[in-house]
């Protein structure tokens, strides 16, 4: 079975079902990254779905939720506390 170039073989290209199957995509993160890198980011992401799942571009939503350093934990340390070990 082969691959059609413009994404007709995909679920939900060429019927209404497109916009109806609209993506929402939340990336919880460590706050820290400038507006242009999530901006970036979140085109990234916008395009990944539209290749994989063939959904419209305008169909697809994405949140960043940002936690502040210190509200955030790995290996029971916070990301400040972690960052001042590393010094």
């Amino acid at each position: 079975m082969g691959a059609n170039v413009d994404g007709r073989d995909k679920p939900g290209h060429g019927d209404s079902s497109r916009e109806k199957t609209m993506p929402e995509i939340t990336v919880s993160m460590a706050e820290g990254r400038t507006d242009e890198q999530k901006a970036g980011m979140m085109r990234d992401i916008t395009q990944a779905l539209v290749k994989n799942l063939g959904v419209d571009a305008d169909a697809v939503v994405i949140q960043i939720n940002e936690a502040p350093l210190r509200h955030k934990m790995k290996g029971g340390k916070t990301f400040v506390e972690r960052a001042a070990a590393k010094k």
